[in-house]
């Protein structure tokens, strides 16, 4: 494992998804499941979110389309909040849940807006007071 890959993993993993869930994921490792958390750190954040040419945003919105896609909520969920941490607003978000629909289904598209929901209010994020988006 390259150290300076994992060190940039690590501070990326933080950044998007809070210290405190990436270190209790850490802490959880065992020795059946440490080579898999180093492996995601050092390959998934480092070697692909640590990279210069997309900005955290643009990352955001590729995972919401491809874990919505792939019915993937718990992460779906996590990458959900992590988009609000990199900046995207309510807005950008529920235009990115109207084209998951389109792309990839109602269904799709139905869970995508129940999962936001319940990231919305576990955060304490009021969106009723956005602009409808009708133009």
């Amino acid at each position: 494992m390259s150290k300076e890959k994992f060190e940039l993993g690590l501070k990326c993993r933080k950044d998007v998804l809070g210290e405190a869930y990436v270190e209790a994921s850490l802490a959880k490792a065992d020795d059946f499941n440490r080579d898999f958390q180093e492996m995601i750190t050092e390959y998934c954040w480092g070697g692909t979110w640590g990279r210069d040419a997309l900005s955290k945003q643009q990352r955001s919105i590729l995972n919401l389309g491809m874990l919505a896609a792939l019915n993937r909520g718990h992460e779906f969920k996590l990458h959900f909040k992590g988009a609000i941490t990199n900046g995207l607003s309510l807005e950008e978000l529920r235009e990115i849940l109207i084209q998951i629909t389109v792309y990839c289904g109602a269904p799709a598209g139905v869970e995508s807006f129940r999962l936001a929901r319940e990231v919305l209010d576990a955060e304490g994020i009021d969106a009723s007071e956005m602009d409808s988006g009708e133009n």
